[in-house]
């Protein structure tokens, strides 16, 4: 049985005083990042996303973290930025959620100091609808929803652009925003927050999507996109993160090791059959 907490930006004070700042001490803690052993014995806190970033830390929980004396609590967040503010602050040990891209520019615009620690798995972006069957039925006059942050936002509009939807200005990268559009082939953007795009689907023509959000709405990518980003070079592999100074902790190298080891690269082939990709390991043949 599951003892997940979900965390919604509502009721993230509440939990921050219910955890208060036994999960991870601070500065003034003998056993904050200083003396990461001191804390040896207590439950690693960490911060998901609920698919399939939570799903795959309590199958670990559930079956590999007793071998390796690891206490695991997994604790469930519906948002982008509240998973790096608590493991910022030591309300959680760390965070599972995120990718390079998202984490540099988050760590650049909030002065935090998150740092990856191990790679797991890739969640390839898709473009989906409700209304149209193939990527020939997308014609001028329709709206294509887009995430609204920074990197997934770019991310959205490379994927367009690679399927012939838009046209960019030349070497803008993930870092595209709409004004870098140079030709939006007729097509209407909305951009809206990553979390809530699913649920525009059904009032727009197409939306793209990040993966866990796609699973979550009971949508399989591999199979229900329009088109899919490609798993090969892609560089927006999801990682286990800690606060900079906490990588030795060793908690974090427990769970570092269980998260790359062939039971969870099989877990997460046998679960998600190919809508979420390990990354790590040989491939699957």
């Amino acid at each position: 049985m599951r003892k997940n907490i979900k965390l919604t930006a509502g009721a993230a004070a509440t939990a921050a005083l219910a955890l208060g700042l036994s999960a991870c001490g601070t500065s003034s803690d003998p056993s904050s990042s200083k003396d990461p052993a001191g804390a040896a014995d207590k439950p690693l806190v960490v911060a998901a996303s609920p698919t399939p970033h939570a799903d795959i830390l309590n199958y670990v929980k559930d079956n590999l973290a007793a071998k390796e004396g690891l206490k695991l609590e997994v604790k469930e967040f519906t948002d982008y930025v509240l998973p790096n503010t608590a493991t910022q602050s030591g309300q959680v040990d760390a965070n599972f959620f995120q990718h390079k891209p998202y984490l540099d520019d988050f760590n650049q615009k909030n002065k935090t100091t998150i740092v990856p620690v191990v790679n797991v798995h890739l969640e390839p972006l898709g473009l989906y609808s409700k209304k149209l069957k193939s990527l020939k039925e997308i014609k001028p006059g329709q709206t294509v929803a887009v995430p609204n942050d920074t990197t997934n936002g770019g991310r959205a509009l490379q994927l367009l652009a690679e399927n012939g939807l838009i046209t960019l200005k030349d070497g803008v990268g993930t870092n595209a925003k709409l004004s870098d559009i140079t030709d939006k082939k007729g097509l209407e953007f909305k951009e809206l927050e990553a979390a809530t795009v699913p649920r525009a689907l059904n009032d727009v023509d197409a939306a793209v999507i990040n993966g866990n959000y796609a699973l979550e709405a009971k949508l399989e990518p591999a199979k229900d996109a329009l088109a899919l980003e490609k798993a090969e070079g892609n560089p927006y592999a999801n990682f286990l993160a800690v606060k900079e100074g906490n990588e030795k902790d060793a908690r974090v190298q427990k769970l570092a090791k269980l998260l790359n080891s062939p039971e969870v690269k099989k877990y997460i082939e046998d679960t998600y059959k190919g809508s979420v990709i390990p990354a790590f390991g040989a491939p699957k043949e």
